[in-house]
């Protein structure tokens, strides 16, 4: 049990060490044109698909919580191919534009993982969302891991303790669960990941499960991939309603209502708070996301700079 703990003990002082070495100065020198170049050209690919800035921001979580962030999730098949990824992951073509610009400022400088994160930050401010620190430095793995994908990504049928046992373990608090969980404020589900729920749930408002029945057919198969907003108010705006939805009723997901049970639990208060402060949700919301960026990742001589972001060098 000692030594179990100890060992717990040096991976949390290890991972420390690493964000330690992240900063925000890392290519004032070596590449000083490279973030306004990310965030332009993120910019522009949100301002012509608004639903792409949930894209990239998914791309981003969905990358920290497999072996860190290290663009694993970038690297063709493997991690992409995926229960949680596989048909729904996107902009992968954004990063890689962002990664030929980047390119010709600076050869082989700037990082997949760092172009990730930081399109991640620039698409939720593109979306009216908050702003948060990123620190650089991050470097690419050569390794992706397919069957920890499956395991680390929580499922849209997730409840809270599922959500405790996937976040907890990364030094996310319930505050913090709540807070990411507002990133679908922004975006869309596909039906298979919603079917049960408006079909088979009683904590649903019922008017919204009709409304998502027209484009949701019952029998598995049908409709698989139909869209569905996750925030039925301003589902391509960064804002609090995704907390008004879950108050009435109106989460998409299953993993969403769970959230809000009606009564004064824990989750409920924090849900009621962001409900009717905006401001509390952006501060929170952005506070997780500089823990969810700093998820192990590969600094110094570890990793290596992809030349191409969908294979290793």
């Amino acid at each position: 049990m000692a030594s179990s703990s100890l060992s717990a003990v040096l991976l949390l002082c290890l991972a420390a060490a690493a964000s330690a070495q992240l900063s925000t100065t890392f290519y004032d020198t070596s590449c000083p044109k490279a973030v306004k170049t990310i965030k332009d050209a993120v910019t522009a690919a949100v301002n012509k698909e608004k639903r792409m800035g949930a894209s990239l921001l998914r791309l981003h979580f969905h990358d920290c919580f497999v072996q860190g962030c290290d663009a694993s999730v970038l690297l063709s098949g493997q991690e992409q191919n995926a229960f949680p990824n596989i048909g729904s992951l996107r902009g992968f073509d954004v990063i890689d534009n962002i990664k030929t610009q980047v390119e010709a400022l600076c050869k082989q400088t700037v990082s997949c993982a760092d172009i990730v994160a930081l399109a991640a930050r620039d698409s939720v401010v593109a979306l009216g969302g908050p702003t948060w620190t990123v620190g650089l430095g991050r470097r690419d793995s050569t390794t992706a891991n397919e069957s920890l994908a499956n395991s680390a990504l929580p499922a849209p049928s997730s409840n809270i303790a599922d959500l405790t046992n996937s976040f907890g373990p990364k030094g996310f608090t319930l505050t913090d669960i709540v807070a990411l969980s507002g990133a679908h404020t922004i975006g869309q589900a596909q039906c298979q990941n919603f079917r049960e729920r408006i079909y088979n749930e009683t904590h649903i408002n019922s008017g919204f499960a009709t409304s998502l029945k027209a484009n949701c057919p019952r029998p598995a198969g049908s409709g698989d991939g139909n869209l569905a907003p996750l925030d039925t108010t301003t589902p391509s705006s960064f804002d609090n309603k995704y907390y008004t939805d879950l108050k009435s009723q109106k989460g998409l997901l299953h993993s969403d209502q769970v959230l809000y049970a009606g009564g004064s639990g824990s989750a409920d208060n924090i849900v009621t708070n962001f409900a009717s402060n905006p401001a509390a949700f952006s501060s929170a919301f952005a506070s997780a996301m500089v823990k969810m960026a700093n998820l192990s990742p590969l600094t110094g001589t570890q990793g290596q700079v992809r030349l191409t972001c969908s294979k290793a060098n």
